[in-house]
């Protein structure tokens, strides 16, 4: 009878290249896995565990101002090899490399927007560009719209992730714009102007000690790795074990390091408000 008998299939045979690539990403944090649009949509933070994945400046500066209202800077300012750098790569090859890989000329962009109709200056540093570190390009760039903040009296709001601090490959010259950033600030607090530091993962070295720790109002991402030197360090230094979240977004608040924690679809709003009270 039929209804014993051997059954029939259809076997659909798929190749791998007829289903399309690129359309998933594994969460790093919970390794749950996220539909890339849903993921843009939500500013890449994952919606199972809060994860916030690093954004790019321009996707950063698009999450903060109105469209269409950030005018660049600088933008063709970039860096020279005042050290003549040689290792397993010169820093000129370095240079040309992050250039041709992320499109930009340096590791900040800079420029005027507005939030919510108030006009404020916007510096944004790229992990993506030799880890966001600190040279002579960024230092100035940056020191260049803290002034012109500074002048036609905007709020300052800089938005830090650099795992890389100030820059190896300039030696002496990068460590100065630690202190040039600082003066420029120095002076713009004088005058009685806000600025407010955002601080993403990572923040860290040579920037965090200098311009990222310097806000009137310092803001962190949630759980940001913020510090000057990282945890494996200072641990195999002072022969500790450090607490499970050391040097975490949520350990500095408790610890009076940072003033807030905000998540990244909320940020926007928070620095709208505090511009819009303390200016």
């Amino acid at each position: 009878m039929a209804l014993f008998g051997k059954p029939k299939y259809t076997v659909v045979h798929i190749k791998k290249k007829d289903i399309p690539g690129g359309l998933w990403t594994k969460c790093e944090e919970c390794s749950a896995p996220l539909y890339n649009k849903q993921l843009q949509e939500n500013l890449k933070v994952c919606p199972k565990c809060n994860y916030h994945f690093t954004l790019n400046c321009f996707e950063r500066i698009d999450s903060l101002v109105d469209k269409g209202s950030f005018k660049e800077f600088d933008e063709d300012l970039t860096a020279v090899d005042p050290l003549g750098f040689k290792g397993p790569k010169t820093y000129v090859d370095k240079l040309k490399q992050d250039q041709e890989s992320t499109g930009l000329k340096e590791a900040v962009v800079t420029g005027l927007g507005k939030i919510n109709d108030k006009k404020c200056a916007i510096a944004v540093t790229d992990s993506r560009f030799i880890m966001g570190s600190m040279g002579s390009v960024v230092g100035e760039k940056i020191t260049r719209i803290i002034e012109r903040a500074t002048k036609e009296k905007f709020p300052v709001i800089i938005v830090s992730g650099s795992g890389g601090g100030a820059r190896m490959y300039e030696g002496m010259f990068s460590l100065m714009q630690m202190a040039k950033t600082s003066a420029a600030l120095a002076r713009h607090h004088e005058n009685h102007l806000l600025y407010i530091s955002v601080l993403t993962n990572p923040t860290m070295a040579g920037v965090m000690a200098s311009f990222a720790g310097l806000g009137d109002i310092i803001i962190a991402e949630p759980k940001a790795l913020i510090g000057f030197t990282g945890p494996r360090v200072i641990e195999q230094t002072i022969r500790q074990k450090l607490p499970p979240d050391f040097q975490r977004s949520e350990f500095l608040l408790k610890h009076g390091l940072i003033d807030i924690i905000t998540p990244r679809k909320d940020l926007k709003t928070v620095i709208f408000n505090l511009i819009d009270y303390l200016s």
